[in-house]
């Protein structure tokens, strides 16, 4: 028999797993034993969250389970927090530790901790400890089970020390098997949206995984006069120069107005959150339905009239068969009207604008320069702010962001998985102070030779919180920071550098770094001009 690190990378292999993030440390290296015989590549992070917001965005990017190996104790609490952020956008994570094998006679042992599953457990869906290698094949296969057929979110396994360096029986084959969905009956749905004066769409970034779902919303929107909302996850899933389309604007105070005068409102694939509207309630009243696939989701919204428990996608390829299908007394009408939606866009973009004219001049250069393809991560910035309501993305799944969790630090190690699994133009978006969260991992990016753009906003401040203490009338104390000289960090790395001035010279230094053969440091400021 081989040992169970090396059994487990083959299994992780035969399960179709091509991609491990981790760090290698002196609990944990019997997993990787088998890493090279199982053909898998490794990515070396340079600390621990970076392992894990490398595997979420590899995961965002993919759709696969992003795979990490770290160590017992502080390789397992360094993770959590990209565990938690994974955990509140629905990330499929599978996360490998070691554990120490006895606690309770031996104290003071290296990486010690009272209850490592446990700690995990507070930040994902479950954890669990593996006692042999029977129970640590079954936990990887009901992992990558569940990412299949629930809402993904990260699992945590520990297996002890002795066990995954023991002898173990070999791994299961894995059998093929066609996943069924049961058949969504949008029946009774169809009826109320043929006889709604003001139906409405909310479409999240559940819908935004499968590759159909822009194409079907667009055929249901020729057929149904519905206006629509995006939740900032959900953009490039409705065309932005739809005539209803309200855009990923839900945040705005004004968007509760016009939910209220919407006698329908059907929410797909998002969990209506804080973090989507910024409000204590949506602001609708007429007929809300809810599809979702997490029932607790469905459960807490008790305004609902119909709660569907079911994919997204699921529900919208069923929605479309049924107003084909069925017969429809009348042609479609509403009381939509396309002037009044557009100059409602027009006036939120003046406001955005308004309160930052260099991102908003910025957002909108890039979004007209850069590749139709280019996947974005970004991290908890002023200019992300922004971005996620001017920046109409033109393609679904195509811009991440920490949303629910709000961590600091995950542009980088993200955009780094999420290249390595996109296999196009990449980009990453960061602020001055919580880039420096994750800065080490340009390291990984170098070692990696990714022609990775990494655009920084350097307002010298943590800016939003600077904003938000000024509008409380409280003095802004411990918003400022020292920054390091950019060009010389960069040159520590071996990447490129720019600093443009113009937002010309921002485009041309961001597409040039598509193809540079490294990272490339691009420093924006609040100086910058849109002239050429």
């Amino acid at each position: 028999m081989r040992p169970l690190g090396v059994e487990l990378a083959a299994m992780l292999a035969d399960r179709g797993v091509d991609t491990i993030f981790g760090i290698p440390g002196v609990h944990n290296i019997e997993l990787y034993r088998g890493i090279e015989e199982a053909g898998i590549r490794h990515v070396l992070a340079r600390h621990e969250q970076g392992v894990g917001f490398m595997a979420d965005g590899y995961a965002r990017a993919t759709g696969k389970p992003g795979v990490c190996f770290v160590i017992s104790g502080p390789g397992l609490t360094n993770i959590m927090t990209p565990m938690g952020q994974a955990y509140s956008d629905s990330v499929p994570m599978l996360v490998i530790s070691t554990v120490l094998d006895e606690t309770v006679a031996r104290k003071g042992q290296l990486h010690q901790m009272r209850d490592q599953e446990g700690a995990a457990a507070t930040v994902c869906d479950w954890s669990a400890t593996a006692q042999n290698a029977e129970a640590a094949y079954r936990l990887v296969d009901q992992a990558l089970t569940e990412f299949a057929i629930h809402r993904p979110r990260p699992k945590q396994i520990s297996l002890p020390i002795r066990v995954v360096g023991g002898p173990a029986k070999p791994f299961p084959r894995n059998k093929a098997a066609t996943l069924i969905r049961a058949n969504v009956d949008t029946t009774d749905i169809v009826p109320i949206l043929a006889n709604a004066t003001r139906p409405l769409f909310i479409f999240g970034g559940a819908l935004a995984k499968n590759p159909e779902s822009a194409a079907i919303i667009g055929r249901i929107l020729d057929t149904i006069p519905a206006a629509s909302f995006t939740t900032y996850a959900g953009r490039g899933l409705v065309a932005p120069d739809r005539p209803l389309h309200f855009g990923a604007h839900l945040a705005k105070p004004q968007s509760a107005d016009i939910l209220a005068i919407s006698d329908v409102v059907i929410a797909i694939g998002t969990e209506l959150a804080q973090v989507d509207h910024w409000r204590d309630a949506l602001g609708d009243t007429g007929v809300r339905i809810r599809v979702d696939i997490d029932p607790a989701v469905l459960a807490s919204d008790t305004r609902a009239s119909f709660r569907i428990n079911a994919d997204g996608g699921d529900f919208l390829a069923s929605l479309e068969r049924a107003l084909t299908t069925q017969a429809i007394a009348k042609p479609l009408t509403s009381n939509w009207a396309a002037a009044e939606v557009s100059q409602t866009r027009k006036v939120w973009r003046v406001e955005i604008a308004s309160h930052d004219p260099a991102i908003a001049q910025s957002c909108e250069a890039l979004r007209d320069a850069l590749p139709k393809d280019t996947m974005i991560f970004s991290d908890m910035t002023q200019f992300a702010y922004a971005a996620k309501e001017l920046w109409d993305m033109p393609t679904p799944g195509h811009w991440h962001h920490p949303n629910g969790f709000g961590t600091l630090g995950y542009a980088l190690p993200a955009a780094i998985g999420g290249a390595l699994g996109h296999h196009g133009p990449t980009l990453a978006i960061a602020g001055d102070y919580g880039f420096q969260y994750t800065m080490q991992e340009l390291g990984t990016a170098a070692e990696l030779d990714l022609s990775l753009p990494i655009l920084i906003w350097d307002n010298e401040a943590l800016g939003e919180i600077r904003d938000n203490m000024v509008a409380a009338q409280i003095v802004p104390k411990a918003v400022h920071a020292v920054n390091p000289n950019w060009q010389h960090l960069a040159a520590a790395y071996g990447c490129a550098y720019a600093a443009p001035k113009t937002t010309a010279d921002l485009c041309q230094a961001t597409t040039d770094a598509f193809s540079a053969g490294r990272p490339t440091l691009i420093i924006a400021t609040p100086e910058i001009s849109s002239s050429s």
